[in-house]
């Protein structure tokens, strides 16, 4: 069993730093090796001999949290290993790099195409120096990590430090809309579920990449979608496509909205929107519209991505489809994620054992 420790008025930081990562140092019988060992879920209390394990503690922001810690603590780490061993492996010194002076900031703006658009060489210096330098950063983090592999593949260096756990959550299907229906949603082990807000720029813009991975994944993934509605202005958007859905133009009128969402501000455009989409009983829609039918199903949406720590649109769940409880176990992906991206993560849980 892991050690337990308690908190007190002196708990010591590099401990706090450990319950931060989810790497907390466990007891070692005499046999062990002669370095130290580390749980990423260690138990955190017991109750009537019931553990609580750190893993129970994670939300998705104490998730990005820790995620972005690892990240601070692992660049120090393979720094002060590098800086170790340069003495020994003069192939691990960094290479010098230079401050950004004038010169090269005259020269990226002689040379980037299209720079001499946005203003004279006075105006914009302080952003072309920003800039560069952040490039410069990140070739330096580059180089970095180029050194650091060396040591590792030449045995000089053993890295324990650990990323933490991936977080996973449970999400509902609720009332989502489904891409797949009959024969071919049974096939499908993975879902990939949406929350949108039809007046957000970016959702838009993942639109084509959604399309795309429907069609790599037709029969193997199923896709859904409910909504998110930031803006009070989607909202009406969110049950327009709502009152689509009951005459099965669901997909169509939400294609509709995104050709011109800000276009659709008045009673008018949105019908319009409606024939479009060939919805076919307008006068349906309307009064379904009237009545605000789906209002309660709108704010059962919003409130369920609220419960899951969800921020911003889109975002996006992505885990193993469980459709006799309807619901969906993985992770949580959010902004533009590239196609890439997004195959990684699915491949990951179509390729995963069956339980």
């Amino acid at each position: 069993m892991a050690k337990l420790f308690s908190f007190s008025r002196g708990f010591p930081v590099i401990l706090m730093s450990f319950l931060l990562l989810g790497t907390v140092p466990q007891v070692q019988s005499e046999t062990a090796e002669p370095h130290p060992t580390f749980s990423n879920n260690p138990i955190v209390a017991s109750v009537d001999g019931e553990p609580i394990w750190l893993d129970e503690l994670k939300s998705v922001q104490i998730q990005a949290m820790m995620v972005r810690l690892h990240g601070m603590q692992e660049f120090i780490l393979r720094q002060k290993v590098l800086n170790l061993l340069a003495d020994r492996h003069p192939e691990l010194r960094p290479k010098l790099i230079p401050g950004i002076q004038k010169a090269d900031i005259a020269r990226f703006y002689k040379t980037e195409p299209g720079i001499k658009d946005i203003g004279d060489l006075g105006q914009i210096e302080n952003e072309i120096r920003v800039y560069l330098e952040k490039r410069q950063k990140r070739d330096y983090q580059n180089d970095l990590n180029k050194r650091f592999g060396l040591a590792v593949q030449k045995g000089w260096v053993i890295n324990y430090f650990g990323p933490p756990n991936d977080f996973h959550l449970l999400a509902g299907i609720g009332t989502a809309m489904l891409w797949l229906h009959g024969k071919s949603e049974s096939e499908s082990r993975v879902f990939f579920m949406e929350y949108s807000d039809f007046l957000c720029p970016f959702c838009k813009k993942v639109q084509p990449t959604l399309n795309e991975l429907r069609k790599r994944y037709a029969n193997r993934v199923q896709f859904g979608y409910r909504h998110f509605p930031l803006h009070q202005e989607a909202r009406i958007l969110s049950e327009a496509v709502e009152c689509a859905r009951d005459q099965n133009r669901f997909w169509q009128y939400q294609t509709a909205i995104y050709q011109n969402p800000e276009g659709l501000k008045s009673d008018n455009q949105i019908m319009a929107a409606a024939q479009r989409a060939r919805v076919r009983n307008l006068k349906a829609f309307q009064k379904c519209l009237d009545t605000g039918k789906y209002q309660k199903r709108v704010e059962a949406d919003f409130d369920e991505g609220l419960r899951l720590g969800i921020q911003g649109t889109p975002t996006f769940i992505i885990g193993t489809y469980d459709r006799d409880k309807g619901t969906v176990y993985g992770e949580m992906m959010s902004g533009a994620v590239s196609t890439q991206k997004f195959v990684k993560v699915i491949e990951k849980y179509l390729n995963s054992p069956v339980h």
